[in-house]
């Protein structure tokens, strides 16, 4: 299958999901995931309209953007402190802040760098978090705290990894949204599903799915 008829197969099914949920899939954003995929592939996918690509690994993200500047790429992996630096550098956005102390770093950061840069906090409802990153529900104020409100770092929204299989946490994660909308005052972005369960999670609110074999095909073999 080519790549183009994976992404159309996959319009398909975000479209179907909206129709099925009552929403306009204008409001659904597909999030190529592109770990471990050559430049070839992106550009390939950025000739059909994406500008936007996920990335887990931090050195091979920065590679991609130095590479293709005219793209952004988002970072969606753990963020050690160590890395915050080029992580600011190279990404468009940081999907991964999980963590106090890697706020206070990331503030510090954005204003050396004279950097805006949109944020996203992982959440970990389900003690997920020794296996992929997330912040548990009882530290979300302490971390937002930390954040600050700076406007070098404006909250976007919240990304999550559920469990696989488990519909529920889909609800439980857009009623978390739903609550700190209104505790901040704005309006928050909620990227939760992949491939697997795409239609589960646009049926509770997602506004994002992040999607990598099933867009690009098998990974390659190449290194960080």
């Amino acid at each position: 299958m080519s790549l183009l008829d994976r992404i159309g197969g996959l319009r398909t099914r975000i479209q179907k999901a909206c129709e099925a949920s009552g929403r306009d899939p204008a409001g659904v954003e597909l999030l190529p995931v592109s770990k471990k995929q050559p430049l070839s592939l992106i550009r390939e996918a950025a000739s059909s309209g994406f500008i936007r690509f996920g990335e887990n690994y931090v050195q091979e993200g920065a590679d991609k953007a130095v590479a293709e500047p005219g793209l952004q790429f988002v970072l969606l992996g753990p963020l050690q402190r160590n890395k915050a630096k080029p992580a600011l550098q190279h990404f468009a956005e940081i999907q991964s802040l999980d963590r106090p102390d890697l706020a206070d770093r990331l503030r510090r950061l954005a204003e050396e760098l004279d950097v805006v840069r949109p944020l996203w906090i992982q959440v970990d409802l389900w003690n997920e978090a020794t296996k992929q990153g997330g912040c548990a529900g009882a530290d979300l104020p302490a971390l937002l705290a930390a954040l600050g409100g700076d406007a070098r770092l404006p909250l976007r929204g919240l990304m999550a990894i559920p469990p696989p299989g488990d519909a529920a946490a889909f609800t439980q994660m857009n009623l978390l949204r739903e609550g700190l909308q209104q505790d901040l005052g704005q309006p928050l972005r909620l990227s939760m599903g992949m491939s697997g369960d795409l239609e589960a999670a646009i049926a509770a609110g997602s506004d994002q799915i992040r999607i990598g074999t099933a867009f690009f095909g098998d990974r390659a073999t190449t290194s960080r």
